[in-house]
């Protein structure tokens, strides 16, 4: 008979689930739950494994992470014959030798805070491909940009595009939004960072006067606060609002009634709110940086420039064709939300722990 082998997924940011990383962690855990686990133990790392462990039931092993363990001498006692770090940014690493899986969400780091290699986080990351058995990337765009900095050694490479994180639509009815939604609004949910560039369609609204425009996410981050003085400064205030995090069911509701969502980012590893929107047979209208255009493919909409005056002549000439087409484009979004699947991931993600294991 053959003994199950071990693998460590290094899955403590589930703790955070408002942000990118907690969700692909969680979303992850949940397409591996829903799928066979033959010859494999899986243990997740989390600060709250009961609370998993509420939720998976005996699907998985369970590990308590602790702050500590990000410290060499004070990491993980046990030897696991596959360490899954799923993001390249983990601090937590295994204390013996073992076969070893990287995922990479995106090395912004390098262009946000240092190019130079001898930079301590540079060096870290260096460490963490020098013991890779294999590497995932979640967009091609992602895998690119991995080469472009780094020399990347020569091991099994694999895309696996993350899923759709809606797999079920809450019911909204009861929702009662603290922010007016009888004007015709636009949408947009994530992290308040400069490269989400949250600010541009926020000047594009002083163009832009038959909408309103709400955002979502930690606006109390420097960034939020320079959109919020810009806000007040222009007398936006009226039609610019800022929810702060929101529920789940705020998030759908908001999806849900928006007439389009827009994610100008400048650099983004994947990106899942689009694919949120689209699941609401939305119109998206996304940067063409980095990795969106494989997201949104080619029935989105895309700045290439974010001058105001361009943004909002750009979503207007959207709008009209959207709606002007309206129920084929939006089978065609939900269509292109639908090709992201989660369970579809996670069944990739299998294979190549099987393909580093056996």
């Amino acid at each position: 008979m053959t003994q199950n082998k071990s693998v460590f997924l290094e899955t403590h940011n589930i703790k955070n689930r408002t942000s990118g990383l907690g969700t692909f962690n969680y979303e992850l855990i949940k397409g591996l739950e829903s799928l066979p686990l033959d010859n494999l133990n899986l243990y997740l790392n989390s600060d709250n494994p009961s609370k998993l462990k509420s939720e998976f039931g005996d699907k998985f092993k369970y590990h308590r992470y602790i702050g500590a363990h990000r410290y060499k001498h004070l990491r993980p006692f046990k030897k696991y014959d596959l360490w899954h770090s799923v993001n390249q940014n983990s601090k937590i690493e295994p204390r013996f030798d073992t076969k070893y899986l990287l995922t990479i969400h995106d090395v912004n780091f390098v262009e946000e805070i240092s190019s130079d290699m001898n930079h301590k986080k540079n060096l870290a990351f260096i460490e963490k491909l020098k013991k890779a058995t294999a590497i995932t990337y979640i967009s091609e765009f992602a895998k690119k940009q991995t080469h472009q900095y780094f020399n990347v050694p020569t091991i099994p490479e694999y895309i696996i595009h993350n899923g759709n994180p809606i797999s079920t639509i809450l019911d909204t009815s009861t929702f009662v939004s603290n922010i007016p939604t009888d004007k015709p609004f636009l949408y947009s949910i994530g992290d308040f960072l400069e490269r989400k560039n949250f600010l541009s369609v926020v000047k594009m609204m002083e163009h832009l006067t038959d909408f309103n425009l709400i955002l979502s996410g930690n606006s109390n981050k420097p960034y939020g606060i320079e959109i919020a003085s810009f806000i007040q400064e222009n007398n936006l205030q009226n039609r610019v609002f800022l929810t702060g995090k929101v529920s789940d069911i705020a998030k759908q509701f908001y999806l849900s009634k928006c007439h389009a969502f827009v994610f100008p980012s400048i650099r983004e590893g994947f990106g899942l709110p689009p694919i949120e929107a689209m699941h609401f047979g939305k119109p998206v209208f996304l940067s063409n940086k980095t990795s969106l255009p494989e997201v949104g493919g080619k029935h989105a909409y895309y700045w290439d420039n974010f001058d105001p005056e361009y943004m909002k002549e750009t979503l207007i000439e959207g709008l009209n064709h959207f709606y002007n087409n309206k129920t084929e484009m939006e089978l065609l979004m939900k269509e292109r939300a639908a090709s992201f699947n989660w369970k579809v991931a996670a069944a990739e993600y299998l294979k190549v722990y099987e393909k580093c294991l056996f």
